[in-house]
């Protein structure tokens, strides 16, 4: 007979409500599985009307990422040549003792500015995302970093036209009668928006894809137009000049909730459909069809991605489509308008993560597309920069000119620290090297920019070894540095009531508690169903309407939001911006003797660089590979599947060729995300793309790349 003590133990499961901590617009509300204090899977909470379940490529077996044998768990200090990723395991204390007087030793010979922030969006939090560092370094006085991969042009340009609005309820596209999908591979990118579109679609929407390339999403729309890189601007003002010309326009809604048309429809007249033809590749009839259709299939909605503003021109390329739905009265209808960033809709609490306050006035601001330059002293920075710290963010491979920021994180007399969940190939420059939580592992609370819903992410076990979210590392550092300041001091609970005005309408009904039973919630906006926040106009812009002539680019020139830069309003690039939209053309030509447009979107299986050293998502995405147009791999003797090299002055990387006539000629392809060190020649895409900047908001211009390709 079996007693009691002999029976098999069950370990008790439970779940707990986390939400996926990537940059990415979709936000996806995760399940987690735990058992005697392990996770045991992640899945989508099915509960939630957006996400509704899904996980993504990127996600879907993030345990094996928290339980990697590869993770760093303990504080190291190097032990070997910068680069090489040989390190001895230390002590917290010491970690921190030899960085604090490191620093201090630094402020002391060359001033705070010598010290130099690296961080962007590796974990999307509030609490762990991109501000949380920056109290510490704006008390501490070093260089302000300017953070602009992402959406500072579309943002600047975005506000200068229709305000910092929410705009279109992603939900409410399924009210939608005419979709356009601009620059933006949504089903690897934006997968949970998807659903919203095929239901559009299969109630009577057509579905138009604007993209270089018949990506996954382009290969499922109605109808792709392929666009040469750079050229949307022309695209878009030739529209204008259709709609406009022909009649096209609302009258009333122009009327009563615009400024500037008279001059905006003088502007136009340069931009007919034939000379946009020429610009775009795209047939002067095509450009009217889509004009006349778009104008007439109400409502009509326009996506824009990312991808948008990485041209010369990017920043007037988003004024022009930002001018289209108040032109046609999109605007007046459910699931009519335009779709940036919803995040403008959350209330959150910048102020309170920046703390701009702590700052010295005068303090210096470098964007971290100059970081090659800036450690390689070409930027002629006094004092130099001579100490470094990266978290958040793996810049050997996000960042231009990539053969400059290894040469420059070479250098002995810099001193690095990196905090990550794994040896980049950034850690491997590092002197000490800081060992950071997962998202099962910490406390946050999630906005979303793409979607309307507010999440809290309880920590699902305790932290591996020794791994701290950031929030207890920059409590840490301040202590060594002997900051007082209560925002140095402030529990992650405190600082979760802090990120929100929870008193703002958008939150009613909302609270911590609440979250922490539900896990999420929408916030506090009229249905999807009913969403049309500028049927009556209601802009909040400094007019109230929809500005073809924008009064903030005539007053205040070029800006970046102070959002990407620790809250400062300072040293903005400021300048004479023409108040209308019009055209800029690709910086980079053919006649610079490099023939071929390189684009480098994001990965169907990374998200940036996250992910890029993950088994399963390198299987699923593959060696990394340049596409190209056969008649262009012809014309140089490239077959398929072979080793190219893809060059210019900048650098140069390896990668194996894929043809297809996915894309046009003339364009090349390789997505970013691939590591480096896991590389045939130890580079990657962004060796050979620019740090020049677009025309606002200090946005980069990647799709302004030309290369030249050959056999290795």
């Amino acid at each position: 007979m079996t007693t009691l003590d002999e029976l098999p133990l069950t370990p008790i499961t439970t779940t707990v409500r986390a939400a996926c901590p990537h940059d990415c617009p979709d936000t996806c509300a995760m399940l987690v599985t735990v058992a005697d204090g392990r996770a045991l899977e992640v899945h989508g909470d099915p509960e939630h009307p957006f996400t509704r379940g899904g996980l993504c490529v990127k996600v879907n077996n993030y345990v094996d990422k928290v339980y990697s044998p590869e993770r760093l768990l303990y504080p190291m200090r190097r032990s070997g040549p910068k680069g090489s990723g040989r390190f001895d395991r230390i002590s917290w204390d010491d970690a921190l003792d030899e960085i604090a007087a490191r620093f201090r030793e630094t402020i002391a010979t060359r001033g705070a500015e010598s010290i130099m922030p690296v961080s962007y969006l590796g974990t999307e939090g509030v609490l762990n995302g991109l501000n949380v560092g920056d109290p510490f370094f704006n008390r501490l006085g070093a260089t302000i970093t300017e953070r602009t991969y992402c959406d500072s042009g579309a943002c600047t340009a975005y506000t200068m036209t229709i305000g910092a609005t929410a705009g279109v309820d992603p939900e409410s596209l399924v009210h939608s009668r005419y979709i356009v999908i601009w620059a933006c591979n949504m089903v690897s990118t934006n997968l949970h928006l998807w659903p919203f579109v095929l239901e559009a679609q299969r109630r009577g929407a057509k579905v138009v894809v604007i993209d270089p390339v018949r990506h996954r999403t382009a290969k499922l729309a109605d109808w792709h137009l392929p666009i040469r890189p750079g050229t949307d601007g022309a695209l878009a003002l030739a529209m204008m000049n259709v709609i406009i010309t022909e009649g096209l326009t609302d009258e009333a809604y122009v009327r009563d909730h615009t400024t500037g048309y008279d001059e905006l429809m003088e502007r136009v007249q340069q931009y007919p459909p034939e000379w946009a033809s020429v610009e775009t590749g795209i047939p002067a009839e095509d450009i009217r069809t889509l004009a006349r259709e778009y104008a007439t299939s109400q409502p009509s909605m326009i996506r824009i991605g990312v991808a948008i503003e990485r041209q010369a021109g990017g920043g007037q390329t988003v004024r022009a489509i930002a001018c289209l739905p108040a032109l046609v009265g999109a605007w007046r209808r459910v699931g009519g308008g335009l779709l940036q960033l919803p995040l403008w809709a959350f209330p959150v609490n910048w102020g309170a993560l920046m703390h701009p306050e702590l700052a010295t006035p005068g303090t210096r601001i470098v964007n971290q597309f100059l970081l090659g330059r800036a450690l390689t002293g070409e930027l002629g920075l006094d004092p130099p920069i001579t100490g470094l710290m990266v978290y958040n963010s793996n810049p050997m491979v996000v960042c231009p000119e990539q053969e400059k920021v290894a040469a420059g994180m070479a250098r002995e007399d810099l001193f690095t620290v990196v905090s990550d969940h794994f040896m980049t190939d950034t850690a491997r420059y590092a002197d000490i090297v800081l060992p950071a939580t997962t998202q099962l592992e910490q406390l946050d609370i999630m906005f979303s920019w793409g979607h309307f819903y507010v999440s809290l992410n309880t920590p699902a076990i305790e932290p591996l070894g020794e791994a701290v979210p950031n929030t207890e590392l920059f409590r840490r550092l301040a202590a060594r540095m002997g900051f007082t300041e209560p925002c140095f001091t402030r529990s992650d609970e405190e600082m979760v009531a802090e990120a929100f005005d929870w008193s703002a309408p958008a939150m009613a009904g909302i609270t911590v508690d609440s979250l922490r039973r539900t896990g999420w919630a929408r916030l506090n906006l009229p249905s999807a169903d009913e969403y049309a926040p500028h049927a009556e106009g209601n802009f909040p812009t400094p007019s109230g309407m929809t500005e073809f002539r924008s009064s903030i680019a005539e007053q205040v020139g070029n800006f970046v939001v102070p959002l990407f830069r620790q809250g400062s309003n300072e040293f903005q690039p400021g300048g004479v911006v023409d108040p209308l939209p019009h055209y800029i053309p690709p910086r980079e030509t053919a006649d610079s003797g490099y023939r071929l447009n390189l684009i480098s979107p994001k990965s169907h299986a990374y998200l940036n660089s996250s992910a890029g050293d993950q088994p399963h998502q390198k299987r699923v995405q593959g060696e990394p590979t340049l596409t190209m147009h056969p008649r262009d791999a012809e014309e140089r003797g490239i077959s398929d599947a072979q080793y190219v090299r893809v060059f210019n002055g900048r650098g140069q990387f390896v990668v194996l060729s894929r043809l297809s006539d996915e894309i046009a000629p003339g364009v090349v392809m390789s997505p970013m995300g691939a590591w480096p060190k896991n590389s045939k020649d130890q580079s990657s895409v962004n060796a050979v793309n620019p740090f020049v900047f677009a025309d606002l908001g200090n946005a980069p211009t990647f799709s302004d790349t030309r290369v030249e390709v050959e056999l290795v």
